[in-house]
């Protein structure tokens, strides 16, 4: 099976779920100033399978005619910051992060999140799964394969 290998890793998740195997020394953390709640960013996560299953309802529409073209963003609509990621990822996995808290990284907007109405309007797709659901499915492939 072909596996998708970001070098270098940007991504937050894979980066804290590689800090805590042991794969990086530390999690930094980029702005603690920003107007949210807890000072971090925050962004939109969705688990592959509701990922999925937005394709499939979506070239279903096409393939039944109910939909001739359609573009929909795809997300939870609320999204979490970087300290919930952590925390969560520290939560999901029992293992304790060490954090380096630096300056804002430029152009970062403190929130980044999709709307989700327009699919689930037309096709009745929303998010299922949890911030918690979506690190523990991907620590237990970042567990398994250490390598990357």
């Amino acid at each position: 099976m072909a596996k998708t290998i970001h070098k270098p890793e940007t991504h937050l998740i894979p980066i804290v779920l590689q800090h805590l195997l042991g794969q990086r020394d530390k999690i930094s953390v980029f702005g603690t100033d920003y107007d949210t709640p807890d000072g971090t960013c925050i962004r939109d996560y969705i688990h592959v399978t509701d990922l999925a299953k937005a394709h499939i309802l979506a070239l279903e529409a096409l393939l039944t005619g109910k939909k001739k073209t359609a573009i929909y963003n795809l997300g939870n609509g609320l999204g979490y910051s970087v300290k919930e990621v952590i925390e969560t990822c520290e939560k999901v996995t029992g293992r304790k992060a060490t954090i380096e808290y630096t300056d804002r990284r430029p152009g970062d907007p403190a929130r980044l999140v999709a709307s989700s109405q327009k699919i689930y309007e037309e096709l009745g797709w929303k998010a299922e799964y949890s911030l918690e659901d979506i690190i523990a499915s991907v620590w237990k492939w970042h567990s398994r394969n250490v390598e990357y």
